[in-house]
């Protein structure tokens, strides 16, 4: 066709074209022919007017998940996501972050339900990855012009959905469990005048300058047992004590909660259940359901990116055989130490498998759960892996109380008795619930036996009795009946019990002691001397309890002092420093060391059993003014080191109440002993160490008052 015009095409449809060299082409054209030129055409689609400008949508435009049925809770977030959009202005970003399984996207789709009255679109987006978010733009530029679909590529389409977001405002993106901010950055950029709400794992750090963010937390117990209560619709034997033991984690609630549905079985059985079969039911999902949203799996997720970070996984492993909050850093972070223990609590905060504090961190419990269960299917949770963490986490634990022994002066009770002393003892004792007796060990047993005798001195009660009590059985376990260290865990048990009131107990160990000690050493060997004096002290506790306390105290820090040197020796095997001795008493002598200080010029003033004995000589030389200033200073050091219902505070308070009588001031004395004598019941019960203390507070009976 040349010339001014041409016509029909085939096809029976009529098309108009004029001017020079003018070419009219209908759908089916192919070759193209002007007189001049050939172009040849294999495939040509034909616009719709609306493609050659972006322009207003005319109805609703929206695509969310389903919106759950379930929801409970999150009324704070709610509002705080609310107060966020309100705000006027270009582009607003708030990010979701959070653990996997805590709920992020079903807090997401819950908010964005119900904004389809200000906003449209409101446009859901897949955005784990580029590609993912590639589709979802695409998807939503086929939703903004419908005549589009199937006629523009896919990049046009995303290209064109960025062009109208670029000019409209007035609408909502979720974006969710974005990996990197990086992903979404240049879309952020192009699109200034919406509003783009986003799920994420990474932290709050990761989205500095690009937008707010809102951490978001574990259910509390009530909302998880609605959840759980909700999804179950059955029987609420033991709810609250499942959801507890699953930390009030959504993912876990709901899992829990479809299992005991699906299976007819209560709350209870389930407990029973996880601890018996715990890989299986972390990797069961509810039928039907997505096999990738499991407890066994969520995680492995974001192990699997960190890979490339030394020493991540294993370091999960490590603190999952400790206590969930409150882990010092120093137990990780060693100078020089080969775990790189810096950069991988960096990357696992960044994506949310564990959170810092001042110098602390903590794990989610169910974190640490499915760490410590092993699945030869996860690279990160094989035998090996499981094993060496557990092994490590022992070791850590035992460096971390030779730093403290070589940082503590012998006599400095304040290093004894400090709060990071007691925060070690207490992640001892999470180890001791979590480690598999079978495998335990020499170190185990010392471990245990250290913390043990450290609880007992600030919480004196089944807590010490039970970690000591575990000590030895490691050690029986490890090292059999005639090994030293079993005696030294055998001795450790024996005081906690004496500082518990339970004096038979603590008898039928040290008569144990004694006639091992005859019958590998023979009768003078100074082992068997040592163990025949503290069965006398023992003896003699049974009727002097309240008098014999500080040679409690005394044993107590004696033992202390052997377990400290016993575990030097194992660590010169192992090539660690040398700990510092934590006293200079004798065994046969510990009662005499404590007392003997009386009136001593290099007493320790932070000590309150020596400035209790200073306060006795006060009283005893005729100072009673004096001697009840030292018996107040005993009593606020005894409260603030050891706590309340520690048997040695107990002591020193009864004691301030004799001291006060002694000079005078009975109405005092009188107000003050009523309150011991309610402490001592409550703590100590109706043992003869609670009868003792109550009878020495109570005063002399009337026919031998003054």
């Amino acid at each position: 066709m040349s010339g001014g015009s041409a016509g029909e095409a085939s096809g029976g449809r009529s098309v108009e074209a004029s001017g020079e060299r003018a070419v009219a082409a209908g759908r089916d054209i192919r070759q193209v022919a002007t007189g001049d030129f050939v172009t040849q055409v294999e495939r040509a689609n034909v616009l719709p007017a609306e493609a050659l400008a972006p322009g207003a949508v005319t109805g609703p435009v929206r695509y969310l998940p389903r919106r759950t049925v379930q929801f409970v809770g999150r009324e704070r977030e709610l509002a705080l996501l609310e107060e966020a959009f309100e705000a006027p202005g270009g582009v607003v970003v708030h990010a979701v972050h959070g653990l996997g399984g805590v709920g992020k996207s079903t807090l997401a789709v819950e908010w964005a339900a119900g904004r389809g009255v200000d906003v449209n679109p409101v446009w859901w987006i897949a955005a784990e990855s580029p590609a993912q978010l590639d589709a979802g733009l695409a998807d939503l530029g086929r939703a903004l012009t419908p005549a589009l679909a199937g006629t523009l590529p896919e990049a046009a389409l995303r290209e064109r959905t960025l062009q109208w977001l670029s000019a409209h405002g007035g609408w909502l993106l979720v974006l969710d469990n974005v990996d990197d901010p990086a992903d979404i950055e240049p879309l952020l950029a192009r699109a200034a005048n919406g509003r783009f709400l986003v799920t994420t794992r990474r932290g709050a750090t990761s989205w500095r300058g690009i937008g707010r963010t809102l951490d978001l937390d574990v259910l509390r117990l009530d909302e998880a047992v609605e959840l759980f209560t909700r999804i179950h619709a059955g029987p609420a034997d033991g709810v609250e004590e499942l959801c507890a033991e699953l930390g009030c984690l959504p993912l876990a609630i709901d899992q829990a909660a479809a299992y005991c549905r699906e299976a007819g079985i209560t709350p209870r059985t389930y407990l029973g259940l996880l601890a018996r079969r715990p890989a299986t039911l972390y990797a069961t999902g509810p039928e039907g359901g997505d096999a990738q949203r499991t407890l066994a799996r969520v995680w492995r997720v974001t192990l699997d990116r960190l890979a490339d970070t030394p020493r991540v996984a294993m370091l999960l492993q490590i603190l999952s055989w400790w206590g969930s909050e409150g882990i010092p850093r120093e137990y990780v972070e060693l100078p020089g130490d080969p775990l790189d223990a810096t950069e991988a609590i960096r990357r696992l905060a960044a994506h949310s498998m564990i959170t810092l504090g001042d110098g602390t961190i903590s794990v989610h419990r169910l974190v640490q759960a499915v760490t410590r269960t092993t699945d030869p299917g996860d690279p990160h949770r094989v035998e090996a892996q499981t094993a060496g963490g557990r092994r490590v986490a022992v070791q850590l634990l035992n460096l971390a109380a030779s730093r403290w022994d070589q940082a503590v002066d012998e006599r400095d009770m304040r290093g004894l008795l400090g709060p990071g002393r007691r925060v070690w003892a207490t992640h001892v004792e999470a180890l001791a619930a979590r480690y598999p007796a079978e495998r335990d060990t020499a170190d185990t047993a010392m471990l245990f036996a250290r913390a043990g005798m450290l609880l007992a001195l600030s919480e004196p009660g089944p807590r010490a009795v039970a970690l000591c009590e575990r000590a030895l059985g490691a050690a029986l376990h490890a090292n059999g009946p005639d090994d030293e260290e079993t005696r030294i865990a055998r001795e450790a048990l024996a005081e906690v019990c004496l500082m518990t009131g339970n004096v038979d107990r603590a008898l039928e160990l040290r008569i144990r002691t004694l006639a091992d000690c005859e019958r590998l050493f023979g009768p003078d060997h100074q082992d068997t001397v040592g163990a025949r004096s503290n069965l006398a002290g023992t003896l003699a506790e049974a009727d002097e309890q309240t008098r014999a306390l500080g040679a409690t105290f005394a044993h107590a820090r004696e033992a202390e002092r052997a377990l400290g040197e016993d575990r030097s020796r194992a660590d010169d095997a192992r090539g660690v420093p040398r700990a510092t001795p934590t006293t200079n008493s004798s065994a046969d002598g510990a009662g005499h060391a404590v007392w003997s200080l009386s009136g001593s010029p290099d007493h320790d003033p932070e000590d309150p059993v020596q400035v209790l004995a200073l306060a006795r000589t006060a009283a005893e030389e005729g100072d009673s003014q004096r001697a009840v200033a030292l018996a107040e200073a005993a009593v606020a050091l005894s409260r603030r080191q050891l706590g309340v219902t520690s048997p040695v505070t107990l002591l020193v308070r009864a004691y301030q109440v004799v001291l006060l009588r002694g000079a005078g001031e009975d109405e005092r004395a009188e107000e003050l002993a009523a309150g011991v004598s309610d402490d001592a019941l409550r703590s100590l019960g109706n043992s003869k160490l609670g009868r003792n203390v109550r009878r020495l507070v109570a005063g002399p009976p009337p026919d031998e008052a003054p």
